[in-house]
This record gives C-alpha cells, sequence and structure tokens, in this order.
C-alpha cells in the first residue's frame, strides 16, 4: 500500500531544515516517489534534496515563491520538462505570526493571507493542469487545529482565519473536480513538535500540553504518514475531507 513508484510529488515549503515540509518530502521520497522539494530558501532546497539523495531518494530543487504566478508556473514548467507528470501537490508552505487583534495591522494581514491563502491557491491552479490533463492528481493541504478550535496553540487570529479558508477553498474546488480523478483534501496539524514548539518556555509548554489529551506533541512523521494516505490511490474515494492530527487538542 501507498506506493509512489515512479510518481512525482511537488512539497511546497519543504526546505526548512526541520519543519514539516521537510518531513513530508522525506516520506515520499522513502515510498519511491520523484519528489520536488520547492521552497525559497536556496540552502534549504539543497540540504533536502541532498538528504533524500543519500538515501537513495530521488529528488530535485526548485526555488518557488507560491505568492507569484510566474514562480509557480515556471516551477511546473520545470517539473514537466524533467520528469512530464506532476501527480501530487502538497500545499505546505505557509507563515504564521503571533499577535493580537487590537495589535494586528493591514499589512499583517495581508502577508499571512498572501502566503496562507493566495499562494495555496495560485500554486493549485498551476499544478492543477498537467493534473487535468492526465486524468488523475491528488492534492494536500496543510491546515491547522487553529482554523477550527480559534487558535489555542501558535499565530493570531488572521493566522486561523487564513488556514480556515484553506478548508472552504478545498471543498469547494473538491465538487469542481474531483470528478476528473484528482481529490483535494486537507489535514489540519495540532501542536507538533519543530522547533517552534522548543522555542517555548516551560511554564508555556505546560500549559500548551495541558490541552492535548494524549499529553504530548505529534511528530512531523505522525502528520507525513496522513499525508501520504491521503495523496495515495488508495484514498480513491476521499475528497473535500480534512482530518485532525492533534492528539485529541480538537475534536469534531
Amino acid at each position: 500500500m501507498f506506493e509512489f513508484t515512479d510518481q512525482v510529488v511537488g512539497v511546497t515549503g519543504s526546505g526548512s531544515p526541520k519543519g514539516i515540509g521537510k518531513a513530508i518530502a522525506v516520506a515520499f521520497a522513502k515510498q519511491g516517489a520523484r519528489v520536488v522539494v520547492a521552497d525559497m530558501n536556496e540552502a534549504g532546497i539543497k540540504g533536502t534534496v541532498e538528504e533524500i539523495e543519500a538515501a537513495g531518494g530521488t529528488a530535485m530543487g526548485v526555488t518557488l515563491n507560491v505568492t507569484d504566478k510566474e514562480s509557480n508556473e515556471k516551477m511546473v514548467a520545470a517539473v514537466l520538462d524533467k520528469w512530464g507528470r506532476l501527480d501530487v501537490l502538497v500545499n505546505n508552505a505557509g507563515i504564521s505570526q503571533k499577535v493580537t487583534v487590537e495589535d494586528m495591522t493591514i499589512d499583517d494581514m495581508r502577508r499571512i493571507f498572501e502566503v496562507n491563502v493566495y499562494g495555496l491557491i495560485l500554486c493549485t491552479q498551476a499544478c492543477m493542469k498537467p493534473m487535468r490533463k492526465a486524468g488523475y492528481g491528488r492534492i494536500v493541504n496543510l491546515s491547522s487545529v487553529s482554523a477550527k478550535r480559534g487558535g489555542g496553540v501558535f499565530g493570531g487570529a488572521h493566522y486561523s482565519a487564513s488556514k480556515a479558508a484553506v478548508l472552504g477553498f478545498a471543498k469547494n474546488l473538491s465538487r469542481e473536480i474531483s470528478a476528473e480523478g484528482i481529490t483535494i483534501n486537507s489535514v489540519c496539524p495540532g501542536l507538533i513538535n519543530t522547533e517552534i514548539w522548543k522555542s517555548l518556555d516551560k511554564e508555556a509548554a505546560a500549559k500548551v500540553i495541558d490541552g492535548i489529551p494524549m499529553g504530548r506533541p505529534g511528530e512531523t512523521g505522525e502528520v507525513a504518514a496522513a499525508i501520504l494516505f491521503l495523496a495515495s490511490r488508495e484514498a480513491s474515494y476521499i475528497t473535500g475531507e480534512e482530518i485532525d492530527i492533534n492528539g485529541g487538542s480538537h475534536m469534531d
């Protein structure tokens, strides 16, 4: 199960050395996928590609600014030129900011929405084209538990709103193109063991953990595993859905 041999998988925001995106890219490579490591961080791209190749996997790096339409189209063109197909897109690129609503500025709001919503839509538009032509595709979006519970982990209200918008976009798009063999789903991670979590002081960390029934943060590999499932051929009858990965901190 979850066989991705010869499939081409693009993962945005996969250049962060210890982020979720890198774990996703590495997980796909281990399952035989040819991975497109797309990020603005050129050094990070190089690091992820090298790690995949050192383990015997196949990857290419592409510098990508998801907020720029031309940059997204150039990425897709480069992938098609090299491998001739694009089977899976994981919209992982995103930013956050901890700020109160009272102190939030218009520029703060624009910056969050430009990456988390507009960038995700632009990248999806570009990647949909070869998927529609092939009659097959998997799109998986990274939303957040904050979209459902209204914050309480990291980020301000504009972050929560942007991640809620991702869920609405995925549901609408699934109605538009799922009949063409393309599924669109989302995952909503809660507290995950990344550098942001490690930067919290002990008191703040304890407060967050108290709200998680499992009593621990999740691991990046646990998020990647859920994405692998949604991106697999086995998940062929799941679309417009969202999977919570939060240790019970939010239950629908």
